[in-house]
Protein backbone atom coordinates (compact mmCIF):
# COMPACT_ATOMS: atom_id res chain seq x y z
CA UNK A 1 0.00 0.00 0.00
CA UNK A 2 1.36 3.60 -0.64
CA UNK A 3 2.50 6.16 1.25
CA UNK A 4 -0.58 8.56 2.50
CA UNK A 5 -0.66 12.11 1.67
CA UNK A 6 -1.34 13.42 5.24
CA UNK A 7 -2.81 11.68 8.21
CA UNK A 8 -4.03 13.10 11.72
CA UNK A 9 -5.46 11.78 15.29
CA UNK A 10 -7.33 14.43 16.85
CA UNK A 11 -10.14 14.97 19.82
CA UNK A 12 -12.98 16.89 18.86
CA UNK A 13 -16.62 17.99 19.99
CA UNK A 14 -20.04 17.30 18.37
CA UNK A 15 -23.13 18.70 19.10
CA UNK A 16 -26.25 16.76 20.28
CA UNK A 17 -26.80 15.66 17.13
CA UNK A 18 -23.51 14.05 16.70
CA UNK A 19 -22.44 16.40 13.90
CA UNK A 20 -18.81 17.65 14.20
CA UNK A 21 -18.31 21.44 15.14
CA UNK A 22 -14.51 21.08 15.57
CA UNK A 23 -11.38 18.29 16.12
CA UNK A 24 -8.42 19.55 17.58
CA UNK A 25 -5.01 17.62 16.05
CA UNK A 26 -2.15 17.70 18.18
CA UNK A 27 0.57 16.55 15.90
CA UNK A 28 -1.10 16.29 12.33
CA UNK A 29 1.91 14.45 10.37
CA UNK A 30 2.73 15.28 6.11
CA UNK A 31 3.52 12.31 4.04
CA UNK A 32 3.25 9.14 6.89
CA UNK A 33 5.56 6.41 5.84
CA UNK A 34 4.17 3.67 4.18
CA UNK A 35 4.43 1.07 7.56
CA UNK A 36 2.28 3.47 9.11
CA UNK A 37 -0.21 3.03 5.94
CA UNK A 38 -0.07 -0.71 6.85
CA UNK A 39 -0.93 -0.48 10.46
CA UNK A 40 -4.28 1.24 9.79
CA UNK A 41 -4.98 -1.29 7.08
CA UNK A 42 -4.28 -3.82 9.94
CA UNK A 43 -5.58 -2.52 13.05
CA UNK A 44 -8.75 -0.14 11.27
CA UNK A 45 -8.89 -2.56 7.75
CA UNK A 46 -8.50 0.76 6.27
CA UNK A 47 -8.58 0.09 2.55
CA UNK A 48 -7.55 2.98 0.84
CA UNK A 49 -8.71 6.02 -0.09
CA UNK A 50 -9.45 9.61 1.87
CA UNK A 51 -11.66 8.47 4.82
CA UNK A 52 -12.38 9.36 8.50
CA UNK A 53 -12.60 6.81 11.23
CA UNK A 54 -14.03 7.30 14.56
CA UNK A 55 -12.06 4.67 16.84
CA UNK A 56 -13.12 2.94 20.06
CA UNK A 57 -10.49 2.79 22.61
CA UNK A 58 -9.67 -0.91 22.14
CA UNK A 59 -8.51 0.06 18.39
CA UNK A 60 -6.47 2.93 19.89
CA UNK A 61 -4.71 0.94 21.81
CA UNK A 62 -4.07 -1.30 19.17
CA UNK A 63 -3.05 1.51 17.67
CA UNK A 64 -0.43 3.05 19.80
CA UNK A 65 1.59 -0.26 20.21
CA UNK A 66 1.58 -1.11 16.43
CA UNK A 67 2.86 2.71 15.65
CA UNK A 68 5.35 2.17 18.01
CA UNK A 69 6.57 -1.31 16.93
CA UNK A 70 7.16 0.70 13.61
CA UNK A 71 8.77 3.42 14.96
CA UNK A 72 6.22 6.21 14.98
CA UNK A 73 6.41 7.10 18.33
CA UNK A 74 4.81 10.56 18.65
CA UNK A 75 1.59 8.79 16.69
CA UNK A 76 1.92 5.99 19.10
CA UNK A 77 1.88 8.46 22.68
CA UNK A 78 -1.25 10.75 20.76
CA UNK A 79 -2.95 7.68 20.28
CA UNK A 80 -2.28 6.14 24.12
CA UNK A 81 -3.63 9.49 25.22
CA UNK A 82 -6.53 9.71 23.19
CA UNK A 83 -7.33 6.20 24.30
CA UNK A 84 -8.92 7.69 27.60
CA UNK A 85 -10.38 10.49 25.97
CA UNK A 86 -13.92 11.83 27.06
CA UNK A 87 -14.43 13.67 24.19
CA UNK A 88 -15.06 11.75 20.95
CA UNK A 89 -12.14 11.08 18.71
CA UNK A 90 -10.90 10.74 15.12
CA UNK A 91 -8.66 9.86 12.77
CA UNK A 92 -8.17 11.23 9.19
CA UNK A 93 -6.53 9.36 6.72
CA UNK A 94 -6.07 11.73 3.11
CA UNK A 95 -4.49 9.38 0.22
CA UNK A 96 -4.69 12.43 -2.22
CA UNK A 97 -4.67 16.17 -1.90
CA UNK A 98 -8.53 17.02 -2.78
CA UNK A 99 -11.71 18.81 -1.81
CA UNK A 100 -12.55 18.09 1.58
CA UNK A 101 -15.93 16.31 2.24
CA UNK A 102 -16.24 16.73 5.98
CA UNK A 103 -15.27 19.41 8.72
CA UNK A 104 -12.62 16.71 10.19
CA UNK A 105 -10.87 16.92 6.99
CA UNK A 106 -11.44 19.98 6.61
CA UNK A 107 -9.55 20.71 10.55
CA UNK A 108 -6.65 18.91 9.45
CA UNK A 109 -6.06 20.94 6.24
CA UNK A 110 -6.55 24.37 8.60
CA UNK A 111 -3.76 22.53 11.26
CA UNK A 112 -1.91 21.61 8.34
CA UNK A 113 -1.15 25.30 7.48
CA UNK A 114 -0.84 26.97 11.09
CA UNK A 115 1.78 24.04 12.07
CA UNK A 116 4.07 25.11 8.47
CA UNK A 117 3.45 21.92 7.81
CA UNK A 118 2.32 23.42 4.22
CA UNK A 119 2.59 26.86 2.54
CA UNK A 120 -0.91 29.01 2.01
CA UNK A 121 -2.28 27.44 -1.46
CA UNK A 122 -1.21 24.02 -0.52
CA UNK A 123 -3.42 22.19 0.14
CA UNK A 124 -7.35 21.85 -1.81
CA UNK A 125 -10.01 23.74 0.47
CA UNK A 126 -12.51 24.09 -2.06
CA UNK A 127 -16.05 23.56 -0.85
CA UNK A 128 -15.02 23.59 2.77
CA UNK A 129 -17.59 26.73 3.72
CA UNK A 130 -20.42 24.40 2.83
CA UNK A 131 -19.11 21.81 5.12
CA UNK A 132 -18.20 23.63 8.25
CA UNK A 133 -20.74 24.86 10.90
CA UNK A 134 -21.21 28.31 12.16
CA UNK A 135 -20.08 27.65 15.99
CA UNK A 136 -20.59 29.43 19.59
CA UNK A 137 -16.83 29.74 20.64
CA UNK A 138 -17.67 30.20 24.39
CA UNK A 139 -15.51 29.96 28.04
CA UNK A 140 -16.68 26.36 27.48
CA UNK A 141 -15.54 25.40 24.36
CA UNK A 142 -17.01 25.13 20.78
CA UNK A 143 -20.92 24.74 21.42
CA UNK A 144 -23.54 24.34 18.44
CA UNK A 145 -26.02 27.07 18.18
CA UNK A 146 -28.95 24.96 18.57
CA UNK A 147 -27.58 23.44 21.84
CA UNK A 148 -26.54 27.03 23.52
CA UNK A 149 -29.50 28.47 24.56
CA UNK A 150 -29.83 25.31 26.46
CA UNK A 151 -26.35 25.33 27.81
CA UNK A 152 -26.19 29.27 28.83
CA UNK A 153 -29.45 28.16 31.17
CA UNK A 154 -26.95 25.48 32.55
CA UNK A 155 -24.21 27.66 33.33
CA UNK A 156 -26.72 30.19 34.85
CA UNK A 157 -28.74 27.93 37.26
CA UNK A 158 -25.12 26.47 38.55
CA UNK A 159 -24.08 30.13 39.32
CA UNK A 160 -21.59 30.89 36.23
CA UNK A 161 -21.96 32.60 33.11
CA UNK A 162 -21.55 31.23 29.52
CA UNK A 163 -19.13 33.41 28.12
CA UNK A 164 -19.67 34.02 23.91
CA UNK A 165 -16.97 34.98 22.36
CA UNK A 166 -17.66 34.87 18.47
CA UNK A 167 -20.01 32.83 16.54
CA UNK A 168 -18.53 31.89 13.40
CA UNK A 169 -16.73 28.85 11.07
CA UNK A 170 -13.16 29.43 12.36
CA UNK A 171 -12.19 29.01 15.71
CA UNK A 172 -8.90 31.77 16.74
CA UNK A 173 -5.51 29.96 15.60
CA UNK A 174 -3.97 29.48 19.06
CA UNK A 175 -6.14 27.87 20.52
CA UNK A 176 -5.02 25.37 18.65
CA UNK A 177 -1.42 25.63 17.17
CA UNK A 178 0.70 28.36 18.69
CA UNK A 179 3.97 28.28 16.13
CA UNK A 180 7.07 29.14 17.28
CA UNK A 181 9.10 32.75 17.16
CA UNK A 182 5.93 34.99 16.92
CA UNK A 183 4.62 37.28 18.96
CA UNK A 184 0.30 37.56 18.72
CA UNK A 185 -0.83 40.95 20.35
CA UNK A 186 -4.55 39.91 19.81
CA UNK A 187 -5.15 36.78 19.28
CA UNK A 188 -8.47 36.51 18.66
CA UNK A 189 -7.74 38.06 15.31
CA UNK A 190 -6.18 35.74 13.81
CA UNK A 191 -8.09 32.78 12.60
CA UNK A 192 -7.03 28.49 12.59
CA UNK A 193 -5.41 27.80 8.97
CA UNK A 194 -3.18 31.05 9.87
CA UNK A 195 0.73 30.55 8.31
CA UNK A 196 2.85 32.74 10.13
CA UNK A 197 6.24 32.99 9.76
CA UNK A 198 8.87 32.34 12.26
CA UNK A 199 9.77 36.10 13.41
CA UNK A 200 6.49 37.90 12.73
CA UNK A 201 4.71 40.19 15.31
CA UNK A 202 1.21 41.04 14.77
CA UNK A 203 0.34 43.78 16.34
CA UNK A 204 -3.41 44.67 18.09
CA UNK A 205 -5.06 45.81 14.56
CA UNK A 206 -3.27 43.16 12.63
CA UNK A 207 -5.18 40.29 11.20
CA UNK A 208 -4.68 37.45 9.32
CA UNK A 209 -6.95 35.11 7.82
CA UNK A 210 -7.29 31.58 6.81
CA UNK A 211 -4.70 30.07 3.84
CA UNK A 212 -3.13 33.22 4.31
CA UNK A 213 -0.08 34.79 5.69
CA UNK A 214 3.41 35.28 6.42
CA UNK A 215 6.72 33.24 5.21
CA UNK A 216 9.27 35.26 7.37
CA UNK A 217 10.32 38.41 9.88
CA UNK A 218 6.97 40.65 9.34
CA UNK A 219 5.52 43.61 10.88
CA UNK A 220 1.37 43.18 10.63
CA UNK A 221 -0.57 45.92 11.73
CA UNK A 222 -2.80 45.47 8.90
CA UNK A 223 -4.66 43.43 7.15
CA UNK A 224 -3.68 39.94 5.48
CA UNK A 225 -7.26 38.55 4.19
CA UNK A 226 -8.01 34.68 2.63
CA UNK A 227 -5.54 33.33 0.42
CA UNK A 228 -2.81 36.67 0.71
CA UNK A 229 0.72 35.77 1.11
CA UNK A 230 3.56 38.18 2.76
CA UNK A 231 6.86 38.03 1.87
CA UNK A 232 9.87 38.23 4.63
CA UNK A 233 11.02 41.30 5.78
CA UNK A 234 7.92 43.17 4.76
CA UNK A 235 5.66 45.89 6.90
CA UNK A 236 1.61 46.13 6.53
CA UNK A 237 1.45 49.79 8.49
CA UNK A 238 -1.59 50.14 10.54
CA UNK A 239 -5.31 49.68 8.88
CA UNK A 240 -3.56 48.72 5.44
CA UNK A 241 -5.09 45.76 3.63
CA UNK A 242 -4.68 43.50 1.11
CA UNK A 243 -7.83 42.49 -1.32
CA UNK A 244 -8.12 38.46 -0.95
CA UNK A 245 -9.70 36.08 -3.26
CA UNK A 246 -13.29 36.68 -0.80
CA UNK A 247 -13.30 40.19 -0.26
CA UNK A 248 -13.48 40.80 -4.41
CA UNK A 249 -10.20 40.01 -5.78
CA UNK A 250 -11.85 36.69 -7.69
CA UNK A 251 -8.82 34.32 -8.68
CA UNK A 252 -6.49 36.80 -8.38
CA UNK A 253 -3.80 35.34 -5.92
CA UNK A 254 -3.16 38.61 -4.04
CA UNK A 255 0.58 38.75 -2.51
CA UNK A 256 3.37 41.14 -1.07
CA UNK A 257 7.31 40.04 -1.99
CA UNK A 258 9.81 40.69 0.53
CA UNK A 259 10.88 43.58 1.79
CA UNK A 260 8.17 45.78 0.79
CA UNK A 261 5.99 48.60 2.58
CA UNK A 262 2.58 49.09 2.49
CA UNK A 263 1.85 52.15 4.19
CA UNK A 264 -0.96 53.25 7.16
CA UNK A 265 -4.66 53.01 5.57
CA UNK A 266 -3.48 52.12 1.94
CA UNK A 267 -4.39 48.95 0.58
CA UNK A 268 -3.61 46.68 -2.82
CA UNK A 269 -5.92 44.77 -4.85
CA UNK A 270 -2.49 43.27 -7.14
CA UNK A 271 0.68 41.57 -6.34
CA UNK A 272 3.30 43.37 -5.21
CA UNK A 273 6.66 41.93 -6.20
CA UNK A 274 10.44 43.00 -4.12
CA UNK A 275 11.10 46.19 -2.19
CA UNK A 276 7.79 47.86 -3.17
CA UNK A 277 6.28 50.37 -1.73
CA UNK A 278 2.77 51.86 -1.41
CA UNK A 279 2.13 55.44 0.18
CA UNK A 280 0.34 56.02 3.12
CA UNK A 281 -3.27 56.22 2.64
CA UNK A 282 -3.26 54.84 -1.10
CA UNK A 283 -5.58 52.21 -2.03
CA UNK A 284 -4.25 50.60 -5.68
CA UNK A 285 -7.16 48.14 -7.29
CA UNK A 286 -6.84 46.51 -10.62
CA UNK A 287 -7.98 48.80 -12.89
CA UNK A 288 -6.26 52.22 -11.40
CA UNK A 289 -4.60 54.36 -13.97
CA UNK A 290 -1.20 55.05 -12.94
CA UNK A 291 1.42 57.18 -14.54
CA UNK A 292 4.81 56.02 -14.74
CA UNK A 293 7.82 58.51 -14.11
CA UNK A 294 10.82 58.54 -15.11
CA UNK A 295 13.76 59.35 -13.40
CA UNK A 296 13.27 62.79 -13.46
CA UNK A 297 9.74 62.96 -12.14
CA UNK A 298 8.03 62.86 -15.70
CA UNK A 299 5.20 60.71 -16.50
CA UNK A 300 5.94 59.18 -19.60
CA UNK A 301 2.87 56.59 -19.75
CA UNK A 302 -0.20 55.55 -18.10
CA UNK A 303 -1.28 52.18 -17.52
CA UNK A 304 -3.82 49.75 -15.33
CA UNK A 305 -2.29 48.94 -11.77
CA UNK A 306 -2.36 45.70 -13.16
CA UNK A 307 -0.18 46.05 -15.95
CA UNK A 308 2.64 46.29 -13.17
CA UNK A 309 1.35 43.24 -11.24
CA UNK A 310 4.24 41.40 -9.55
CA UNK A 311 7.08 44.14 -10.74
CA UNK A 312 9.32 44.46 -7.71
CA UNK A 313 11.05 47.82 -6.88
CA UNK A 314 8.06 50.65 -7.51
CA UNK A 315 6.79 53.09 -5.44
CA UNK A 316 3.44 54.04 -5.26
CA UNK A 317 2.51 57.43 -4.26
CA UNK A 318 -0.33 60.53 -5.06
CA UNK A 319 0.70 63.32 -6.53
CA UNK A 320 0.16 65.86 -3.87
CA UNK A 321 -1.02 68.65 -6.39
CA UNK A 322 -3.02 66.97 -8.76
CA UNK A 323 -4.11 63.65 -6.99
CA UNK A 324 -3.32 61.60 -9.71
CA UNK A 325 -1.98 58.21 -9.00
CA UNK A 326 2.09 57.87 -10.04
CA UNK A 327 4.33 55.08 -9.76
CA UNK A 328 8.43 55.55 -9.85
CA UNK A 329 11.15 53.42 -9.12
CA UNK A 330 12.24 52.62 -5.58
CA UNK A 331 15.73 53.30 -4.79
CA UNK A 332 14.97 53.21 -0.97
CA UNK A 333 14.93 49.70 0.45
CA UNK A 334 12.60 48.95 3.64
CA UNK A 335 14.40 47.53 6.67
CA UNK A 336 12.23 46.05 9.79
CA UNK A 337 13.58 47.37 13.08
CA UNK A 338 15.44 44.13 14.50
CA UNK A 339 14.99 45.13 18.15
CA UNK A 340 11.28 44.72 17.60
CA UNK A 341 11.38 41.08 15.58
CA UNK A 342 13.74 39.29 18.72
CA UNK A 343 10.30 36.98 19.55
CA UNK A 344 12.58 34.11 21.39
Amino acid sequence: MTSLFCLGLGVGTQNSNGDWLEVFFPRPLLAPTSDITQVLKEELNYGGGNTCLTPEPAEMSALAKSFARVGATELAAIARELKTSVRPTVLVALAEDSAPTSVAEVYLKLHLLSHRLVKPHGVALDGMFGLLPNVAWTSEGAIGLEDLPQRQLQARLGGKTLSVDCVDKFPKMTDYVVPTGVRIADTARVRLGAYIGEGTTIMHEGFVNFNAGTLGTSMIEGRISAGVVVGKGSDLGGGCSTMGTLSGGGNIVISVGEESLIGANAGIGIPLGDRCIVESGLYITAGSKIALLDDQNNAVKHVKARELAGESDLLFRRNSVSGALECKTNKSAIALNEALHVNN
